[in-house]
This record gives structure tokens, C-alpha cells and sequence, in this order.
């Protein structure tokens, strides 16, 4: 019998990580799969059911020198929801809710393999970690890594301060300082090699410095070592940042709830509610658990969970989402999921599934060191004995030769060439608000083929503006003026829009009496004496009549996408309002930027089809309305399924799970810091155009680390030919290295003069 069994792995931090576990563990017996996510911390592995086999996994992981725990079951299927969007609004407003479709609240995505979890202890183990314990937890200066850091740093400084007063020690003195550091990385290197990775980055660095040491190089070498441990330190506080984002989640649902038992109300534990129970959410609370609403009536902010920019009246029958808030009025609910298997837990769990659902993805340098380093070593083998055993040649002369050919190929330059020019381009996209999570990033942003955009906070603003404001029997002005004395004081997004115009344009608004809400059906109150009321068009229906030609009007604003209100003073229908959260100032030329590269768009967004279909047009993007977290990552999946390198945009918590099952995800400035956690890049300003940037930056990077891949290579193979020659010997050599190193690093700093242009 084939089952799953899930870890939780303390500090693993970067794609090598993950590759050295995973072919560790795949050589354990039984194993048939095994997937890694770096960004969560996790290894599930799915093998033959044994006994004894998470000790096993444990034992074998910990020989890298990580540690292990099994992680929790995992959340069960939720049942189908209905997520319809009852009709109605707040303070009058229509929000185009009223023909929204029931989604399928489930995975809807076929079977998942049974997912086995073991009775047993913490298989916690410890032990030497590969990257020495990364900050997954607490301060970064606390951890192994951290101190070990810090201490190679020091001993570094000390060095080169004791050299200044000894010139004499020296060369022993940065090789102490070297030591500190490279020990470590050294018995990683070596149990790396026995699990299965003999040329691990750990390894090429080892080498590296090694080989500086033999030149003499001692000063370089104890530099490289530290600023790799440096790097190794950056990676392990973002991996960290990252998982304890993506925990954090768990915070949208309220650690209580009000349970309603034998006829009295009782605070208990939300996380204890079973399906059935009744309990009541108060106006203004967080709703603990999904559930269907039992009685009352109220506005949800669905937007943590769909993403709509306005929130949803929901009413009896309707179901609700936890970590959703609720409005103005209290609501009974009945419980329709316990706590593992609500909205949030299933959000975390499908950004869980998506990143481990990636392969790893392997450094370059790492993986090219598995060919290049025992290559070297092999050719200056050859090049030092064959000669002298073969034709008679001098031992002396093909020693040194070799060693030349060993000094030749040391991977200084190739170590450098690739981190060079990343570092380049992350810093000349970080002035750009372009921030990239390293080089697998921008590799892959440059094989992107289609881009799937969210709408609300990302193709647009994120916040309803007035768009129309039509006269019928009044002014524009006296419109708008009369509306805005109703919503002084609330604040709901719709009338934070007219209070917004109404500032703009520098009117002055007059006080309001009597000001009272009407259930759902809209706002009412007497401005200098006269009876007004701001209501949806169909509430305003009910109190008058609308002309054909007003109707109309009405009709042609609700099928742009656009929420009316209609203003009723003294019985007669004033004018009215059209609102809508419009796109962002530079999207249809961002969109048009990616066209023109040959790149597919797609907008896909839970906001209902008719406001979707209206922003579409209006950009000239694919349109998917309607859809929850799921739906967001299904498409994603079947964009790829169909061959395209898919990058995914999003600015919520909703996004998150299509996040991280997209090639790329891109995060919007000002979205969620689940959002920024979970993608791989981030566009800080919130600009659609540097999305194209972003791209662009990715080609200009990648085109750059070929060139410094052939700087490297080219001048080691002409020197290697003029060594063997003779024409050239050891110091040439050790010249030949050093100026690789220098060009390509001059090379990738070219990358920092980018302008700030998209």
C-alpha cells in the first residue's frame, strides 16, 4: 500500500537545500516520490507503507545535518459551498451581486493520494545542519548560522588587523581566519558527498578556497568564505520571513467564537466547533467559522478570501467564509466546517501543495560543478602522470604543468560569475521597486510565456471611484452634494468614493438630520428641510418611478460594470451615481508592453462577470470572473498543462495559493504581506508596466551571466592549451584566474547602470 508521509524540516533555506534532501531520501528503501518546499519548510514523501520509516527519513536527513519533525495531518477535503452573493446592499447601493453564481467550494481537481501520517514520537532529530540551522525562528543573530557568520566575519577583521602590525604572519593569519568558516562548509561538503551529492555548492566553495590557499591567495580565499556565509545567511531569513507569513494566515480566524447552547451564549474555543454547532458573530467581528447564516442580515468583507473590492450583503441561506468580517448587524450561523478543513486552513494548505508541487530548482554553478570540478581535477591528474609514465617525460616539469592546469581551472571565477550578476541586478531592480527573490527568479522570469493578472488592487486600483454623476431634475453639483450629506461619517468603500469627489471638487457639504439606514435599502435623512434618500435603483423603484429613459441610463451604467445609487429629494428622482474601482493609470500600457513581447494575458478575478467583462474591454485582457482561491490556482494549472511558463500577479491573501503554483509570482505593492511572502518577485510601485521591466531585467541578467560563464571558461581554455604548451606557467596561471575574476566581476556591475526606466 502506497501512503504519504509529511515532514516538517528546520532550515532548509535555498533550492541546494532541497536537492541534497531530496536525493538523500529517495535513497532510502520503499520511496517512490518525494517533493520539497523550500518557501514551507516541508518534505512529503510518498512510499510503500513500512514500519519504522520516519526514524528512517530522519535518521537520513539528519546525517546532512538537518532537522526533522512529522507535520500535522493535513486538512480533509471541504465539502461543496455555496458562495453565492445574496442580493441587496449597503446603504443602497447596488452592488451587482444579484446574479452571482454558486461555486464548487472543493478541490475539484481530481484525487489526492492518501495521506498516511505515523503515531509517533517527534522524529525530531539533531545533528550538523546544512546550512547550519537557518533563522526559521526568533532573531537571526541567534541562530547557528548567524553565529557562525558573525565569528568568520570577526575573525576576518582580526586578521587583516594583526597582519597590518605582523606583515610576516599574514598569510597564516587569513588562513585561520579562512578555517572558521570553511569548516563547517567543509563537513557539509563531505556529508553531502555521502548522501549522494559528492559536488555540492558546499563542496565547489571548499575547493575554491582551498585552491586560493595553495596560490597563496589567503586574504581572497577568507573573503569568499564569508561572503558565502553571508548569502547563505540572506537566504535563510527570507525562507524564514516567508513561512511565518504564510502561518500567519491562521490569524484571520478569531481564537473564540460564541456558541449558542441550551438557550444561553458561551464563549469557547473556535478551533473546537464542530459542524452543526449554532453561533452568533457580532456586528464588526471576524467570523470564527464557515457556516450558513441561520438569521439575520448584514455586509460581509469578503475580501481576504475573494477579493472584492466592495463588500457583500449576505443574507438567510447564504453561506460565509471565516476570517471574513462582518458588518452592521448581528448573524446566527450554523457551522458548516470544522477549524482544519475552513476558507483559511484550505488557502494555507493549497499554498503548502503549490510549492511543493515545484521541483527544486538546482544553481547553476551547482549543477555545472557536478561535471566541471572533478574534470579539473582529473585533467591535471592526466596532465601530471601521463606524460612521465608514457613518453618518458620529466616528472618535475609535468608536476608543475599539472598543477598549472589545477590553478587554471580553480572556480573562482565561476563561483563569482553567476552570484555577481544577480546581486547586480537585484540591486539595480530594488532602486526600480522591482524586488526579486535570487537568481531562479530572474532565470525564470525570462522563460515567461503568458501572465495571469488579478484584478482588484492589481489591474486596478483597489478602491470604487465616482465615475458618472448623471442630472435628472437637479445639477450635477447639487447631486453630488445632497449624496455626499447622507455618507458623511460612514465607511463603506462606496461612500468613501463620494466623500472623495466630493473633496476634489471643493464643494461643501451640508449638514444632515434625521440621517437613518434603511435595512439594506438605502440611506435616508432632511438637508435644509428637504426629504432625501440615496438608494439602489431598485429600491428607488419602490418609492417612484423611473422613466424609461432613466432606466435605461441606469442599465447602461450597470452593464460598464459601474454600482448606481439614485437620489430621491422630495419624492422626485434627483440624478444619480455610478462608481467603480477603475484600473490602474498605466495598465493598458503595461498589458500592451507584454503583447508586444509575444506574452498571453489573462485577468483572473472573484469579482462578478459583469464588472470583470467591463474592465477586460476596457484594458483588452482575456477575462475569468467569478472565481475563488482554487478556481485562481486550477487555471493556473491549466495554462501550464498547455505549455506555457506562467506568471502569476496578485496583491491578496486570495491570490496566494495561484501564487505559488505560477512558474513566477508576482506580488503588488501594497497587497498583503502574505501576498509579498509567497511570490517570488514583488513590484513595490504597483505599476502593470514593470511587470514588462521585470522581464526584461530577467533577459538583460541572463544574457550577462553568459558572457561572464564564457569570460570564465574562454580564458582558462586558452590558457590551459598554452600551458600544456609550455608557453605559459604557474604565475601566468594564477594571473589567468585572477583576471577571469576581475573581468566578470566588472562585467556584472554593468548591470547597475540600468536606468530606472521600465
Amino acid at each position: 500500500m502506497t501512503v504519504e508521509t509529511r515532514f516538517r524540516v528546520e532550515g532548509m533555506d535555498c533550492a541546494s537545500c532541497a536537492t541534497k534532501i531530496d536525493t538523500a531520501v529517495r535513497r532510502v528503501a520503499g520511496v517512490e516520490e518525494v517533493s520539497v518546499s523550500v518557501a514551507m519548510g516541508t518534505m512529503t514523501v510518498r512510499h510503500a507503507e513500512a514500519d519504522g520509516f520516519a526514524d528512517m527519513v530522519a535518521r537520513k536527513v539528519s546525517g546532512l545535518g538537518y532537522k526533522t519533525a512529522l507535520a500535522p495531518r493535513a486538512a480533509k477535503p471541504a465539502p461543496v459551498a455555496d458562495a453565492g452573493h445574496g442580493g441587496g446592499c449597503h446603504a443602497g447601493h447596488d452592488h451587482s451581486h444579484d446574479d452571482h453564481p454558486r461555486h464548487d467550494h472543493g478541490h475539484g481537481e481530481g484525487e489526492h493520494t492518501v495521506s498516511h501520517r505515523h503515531d509517533a514520537e517527534d522524529a525530531a532529530v539533531a545533528g550538523l545542519h546544512g546550512h547550519d540551522r537557518g533563522p526559521t525562528s526568533g532573531p537571526w543573530w541567534k541562530s547557528a548560522k548567524g553565529r557562525l557568520t558573525i565569528a568568520s566575519t570577526a575573525a576576518l577583521v582580526v586578521a587583516y588587523a594583526l597582519g597590518k602590525l605582523i606583515p610576516g604572519a599574514e598569510m597564516w593569519l587569513f588562513t585561520l581566519a579562512m578555517l572558521v568558516g570553511l569548516v563547517p562548509i567543509a563537513r557539509r561538503a563531505v556529508m553531502a558527498a555521502f548522501a549522494g551529492t559528492p559536488f555540492s555548492i558546499e563542496m565547489l566553495m571548499t575547493i575554491a578556497a582551498v585552491g586560493a590557499v595553495i596560490i597563496y591567495a589567503t586574504e581572497e580565499a577568507a573573503v569568499v568564505v564569508v561572503l558565502f556565509l553571508v548569502g547563505e545567511l540572506l537566504e535563510g531569513v527570507a525562507a524564514g520571513r516567508a513561512r511565518a507569513s504564510i502561518q500567519s494566515l491562521a490569524a484571520l480566524v478569531p481564537k473564540t467564537a460564541l456558541l449558542e447552547k441550551d438557550g444561553r451564549t458561551q464563549e469557547v474555543p473556535a478551533d473546537s466547533l464542530a459542524i452543526g454547532n449554532i453561533i452568533l458573530v457580532r456586528p464588526g467581528d471576524r467570523i470564527p467559522a464557515d457556516g450558513t447564516i441561520l438569521s439575520g442580515e448584514s455586509t460581509i468583507d469578503e475580501s481576504p478570501v475573494t477579493g472584492e473590492s466592495i463588500p457583500v450583503r449576505k443574507v438567510v441561506g447564504a453561506e460565509v467564509f471565516a476570517g471574513t468580517v462582518n458588518g452592521e448587524a448581528a448573524l446566527r450561523l450554523e457551522v458548516t466546517a470544522e477549524a482544519a478543513d475552513n476558507t483559511i486552513a484550505r488557502v494555507v494548505r493549497l499554498v503548502e501543495e503549490a510549492q511543493e508541487s515545484k521541483a527544486p530548482t538546482e544553481r547553476f554553478i551547482d549543477r555545472f560543478s557536478r561535471y566541471y570540478t572533478p574534470g579539473v581535477v582529473v585533467v591535471a591528474a592526466l596532465v601530471a602522470i601521463l606524460p612521465p609514465l608514457v613518453a618518458g617525460g620529466s616528472w618535475s616539469e609535468w608536476v608543475y604543468k599539472g598543477l598549472a592546469v589545477l590553478l587554471i581551472g580553480c572556480p573562482c571565477a565561476l563561483v563569482i560569475s553567476t552570484p555577481a550578476a544577480i546581486a547586480a541586478s537585484l540591486a539595480s531592480g530594488a532602486r526600480r521597486g522591482l524586488l526579486l527573490k535570487g537568481g531562479v527568479v530572474l532565470e525564470g522570469l525570462g522563460k515567461v510565456t503568458a501572465v495571469a493578472f488579478d484584478k482588484t488592487g492589481t489591474l486596478t486600483e483597489g478602491k470604487p471611484k465616482v465615475t458618472d454623476i448623471v442630472a435628472f431634475s437637479m445639477s450635477e453639483g447639487e447631486v453630488l452634494k445632497l449624496s455626499a450629506a447622507l455618507e458623511m461619517g460612514s465607511s463603506h468603500p462606496l461612500a468613501k468614493a463620494i466623500l472623495a469627489k466630493v473633496s476634489d471638487a471643493g464643494i461643501d457639504i451640508p449638514q444632515v438630520t434625521d440621517a437613518r439606514a434603511l435595512g439594506g435599502k438605502g440611506v435616508a435623512g432632511k438637508v435644509n428641510g428637504r426629504e432625501v434618500l440615496l438608494a439602489s435603483p431598485k429600491a428607488a423603484g419602490d418609492q417612484v418611478v423611473l422613466t424609461p429613459e432613466q432606466s435605461e441610463r441606469v442599465a447602461v451604467l450597470n452593464g460598464e460594470g459601474k454600482t448606481v445609487s439614485v437620489l430621491i429629494v422630495d419624492g422626485v428622482i434627483a440624478g444619480a451615481l455610478a462608481m467603480r474601482d477603475e484600473p490602474r493609470a498605466d495598465a493598458k500600457v503595461g498589458l500592451e508592453k507584454l503583447a508586444s513581447r509575444g506574452i498571453r494575458t489573462v485577468m483572473l478575478t472573484g469579482d462578478n462577470a459583469r464588472t470583470a467583462q467591463a474592465i477586460g474591454k476596457q484594458l483588452g485582457i482575456e477575462v475569468r470572473a467569478d472565481l475563488l482561491p482554487q478556481d485562481k490556482q486550477r487555471i493556473v494549472g491549466e495554462l501550464q498543462k498547455a505549455g506555457l511558463t506562467v506568471a502569476k500577479v496578485g496583491d491578496g491573501i486570495n491570490d496566494a495559493p495561484a501564487l505559488a503554483a505560477a512558474d513566477i509570482g508576482i506580488a503588488m505593492g501594497g497587497g498583503t504581506d502574505v501576498a509579498l511572502e509567497t511570490a517570488d518577485a514583488a513590484v513595490l510601485h504597483g505599476r502593470v508596466s514593470d511587470v514588462a521591466g521585470m522581464i526584461d531585467l530577467s533577459n538583460r541578467t541572463m544574457r550577462n551571466i553568459r558572457q561572464n560563464i564564457i569570460i570564465a571558461l574562454g580564458l582558462k581554455a586558452v590558457f590551459l592549451v598554452t600551458t600544456i604548451l609550455g608557453v605559459t606557467g604557474l604565475w601566468p596561471a594564477i594571473l589567468a584566474d585572477t583576471g577571469a575574476t576581475v573581468l566578470v566581476t566588472m562585467n556584472a556591475l554593468r548591470l547597475l547602470s540600468v536606468g530606472k526606466s521600465a
